[in-house]
């Protein structure tokens, strides 16, 4: 996966995830015995990617350039069951380095 270019993308990938963390609510949903190990972690990442969300959407985001997004703490501790794992890496590594 690419990094984006402008911040009209970097906002659409941090779209993208909230997307993805409501698809794997809906998979929770609909099989709760099979998809339990998410429960821990899911309602944490969505609060974090929809303040980054909003926050970006508000014009109160800014690049840092040496910290973390506060999701990568969840990242860290139960990557191996998000499925969408990748997508929240490029979107901290951007949010560390800029866009590319």
């Amino acid at each position: 996966m690419k990094p984006p270019k402008t911040l009209d993308e970097y906002i659409d990938l941090v779209h993208q995830a909230v997307y993805e963390v409501d698809e794997l609510q809906s998979c929770i949903e609909d099989d709760m015995e099979e998809m339990e190990d998410c429960l821990p972690f899911i309602r944490p990442l969505d609060r974090e990617l929809r303040a980054l969300f909003e926050s970006m959407t508000s014009g109160k985001y800014h690049f840092p350039g040496n910290e973390d997004l506060p999701f990568m703490a969840i990242v860290r501790k139960f990557g191996q069951q998000i499925p969408f794992r990748q997508l929240l890496e490029v979107i901290n590594t951007t949010h560390r380095n800029g866009l590319g």
